[in-house]
């Protein structure tokens, strides 16, 4: 995935995104820096883009709970 892809947001964070890019379009900045604004906040709120678990993570971890 190349730097700067938002494929990995949940569509709520996508959303997010987009309202305060909109409010930040309306105080008067430009669309690359209302973006930018808007990006940052969203990572700062809910702590970035959502992990993929992997398959082998998450097994590792039943099989420590058996014992």
């Amino acid at each position: 995935m190349p730097r700067g892809s938002k494929e990995s947001y949940s569509g709520k964070q996508k959303r997010m995104a987009q309202h305060i890019e909109e409010s930040e379009k309306k105080e008067g900045r430009s669309g690359k820096r209302a973006a930018q604004i808007a990006w940052a906040t969203v990572n700062k709120r809910t702590g970035g883009a959502a992990k993929k678990k992997s398959a082998s993570s998450a097994s590792k971890r039943s099989r420590s709970k058996a014992h």
